[in-house]
């Protein structure tokens, strides 16, 4: 046990020190900086040092070294599972260093590690460029980036961890690493799913596609038309070019000026299509979903930023989240998926999601840790939710999803959406063919597991 005095006094240079500001229980604004997405999660570190610069954040390291603190390491996003908290250490909070910096020439952005996916869109949108990004603009770019990154461009531009060019990166020893397929080319393939285990990412570069123009349909049905419309989205996917991606979906009828009156707060059946490309283009592929009855319709060009923003949760909910990635959409999964919409907890925000995969990412590199890639479709139920009382029958009804839709699961999982679920999905995450690879990383970079609050390697 590190004595009083000590921890005292290194406590008083880390004050003296941080460019940032750092909090303590009893501090005023402490309770607010440990505060959360998602409400389920309530934890009381010892220390959050709101880092201001890279070096804020090695000074933050090497303090928690000194006094044997646990670290936790928090971006600018979700961390839905929980993992950006610990009780009784060290957060390393990176939301100060948003800053996003766009080289149009090069096709690149310099993206601060504290980030979200807003800070990157907005940079980028006046240069008509973008990248693979969350489907929320709350999405944190650091964790969304380095699990692998799953996102509406996807099929057109590849997963997130696709594009990456480069990472800053501070490791367990508090040293500064620059990390490049040229520089730690090792270290440059971990960081190509294997999320934070490696080191705290201070900031990323990623590679920027030209996206003039985005395009969408957001159609609504009656849950009674689930089923067709389900089909209807595979079959317009499947035949149509990787430009065109989104979701079909359930959810509660929102509060929008596009949703009837009578059918908010109502289980309803959606289709969201994505395209990457013009109205006029977009609209010919969206005849099949638009020819079923519908109760509303957005069919409209809009910015990429803004389809960013669509569907974003509030803070401040209740979240449980899974995944199953699948090896395809038959009609008997179709049959399956809706009969579970029945079930859906409405009024919540709940959302019983199943989109597409393929083209740029399942033609992306075969060789990173994200096994996920080759499945052509996945399902992804989000539990959300506000009452505490409701928790048992919304986590319920996520893993009910998850064990519907195990005969077309390829086992394979995608690991940002998925909290605590157990060492076999870790190793779903990652492949069960790049654990000793990735091992061998963590005994280099991390030999003693200080960076374990994630989805986590072992030393081997």
């Amino acid at each position: 046990m590190v004595p009083l005095s000590k921890a005292g006094t290194a406590l008083a240079a880390l004050r003296e020190d941080l460019a940032g500001d750092v909090f303590v229980p009893d501090d005023p604004g402490y309770d607010e900086a440990r505060t959360v997405f998602n409400a389920m999660v309530d934890r009381s570190p010892a220390v959050i040092a709101q880092c201001a610069s890279p070096a804020d954040v090695v000074t933050a390291v090497r303090f928690a070294r000194d006094l044997d603190l646990k670290i936790a390491v928090r971006g600018g996003g979700h961390s839905v599972a929980g993992m950006s908290l610990n009780d009784g250490g060290l957060v390393v909070d990176l939301r100060r260093m948003h800053e996003v910096t766009v080289h149009p020439a090069a096709k690149a952005a310099h993206i601060g590690g504290g980030a979200t996916m807003s800070h990157l869109d907005r940079a980028c949108e006046p240069y008509g460029l973008a990248t693979t990004g969350g489907r929320a603009s709350t999405t944190g770019v650091g964790g969304f980036v380095l699990g692998g990154g799953s996102g509406w461009l996807d099929r057109k531009f590849g997963l997130a961890v696709d594009n990456l060019l480069g990472a800053e990166l501070v490791t367990a020893e508090g040293e500064l690493l620059q990390v490049t397929a040229e520089d730690h080319p090792e270290l440059f393939w971990g960081l190509h799913g294997g999320g934070g285990n490696f080191g705290i990412a201070t900031s990323l570069t990623l590679r920027l596609h030209e996206l003039p123009v985005m395009s969408i349909a957001f159609v609504l049905y009656l849950p009674e038309r689930g089923p067709e419309v389900v089909r209807a989205y595979r079959d317009v996917i499947e035949a149509g070019p990787p430009e065109a991606s989104g979701a079909a979906l359930y959810v509660t009828g929102p509060p929008e000026e596009f949703v009837p009156p009578h059918l908010v707060g109502l289980l309803l059946a959606g289709a969201l299509l994505t395209y990457a490309g013009p109205e006029e283009e977009m609209r010919k592929l969206a005849a099949p979903l638009l020819a079923i009855p519908h109760e509303a319709e957005i069919v409209t060009a809009i910015p990429y930023a803004d389809l960013q923003c669509m569907i974003d949760d509030p803070p401040g909910m209740r979240n449980y989240w899974s995944a199953e990635y699948l090896t395809g959409v038959p009609d008997a999964f179709v049959d399956v998926f809706c009969a579970r919409a029945d079930s859906m907890p409405v009024p919540t925000g709940t959302q019983h999601v199943v989109w597409p995969q393929g083209g740029a990412v399942a033609s992306g590199p075969g060789d990173y840790p994200v096994p996920f890639r080759d499945a052509p479709w996945a399902v992804h139920p989000f539990g959300i939710w506000e009452d505490p009382a409701d928790d048992e029958r919304c986590r319920q009804w996520v893993k009910d999803v998850r064990a519907d839709v195990q005969p077309w699961s390829t086992g394979a999982v995608y690991l940002n959406f998925t909290g605590d679920e157990g060492r076999d999905r870790v190793v779903a995450g990652l492949g069960a063919e790049n654990m000793q690879r990735l091992g061998a990383l963590k005994r280099q970079y991390d030999p003693d597991n200080v960076f374990r609050f994630n989805h986590n390697v072992r030393p081997t």
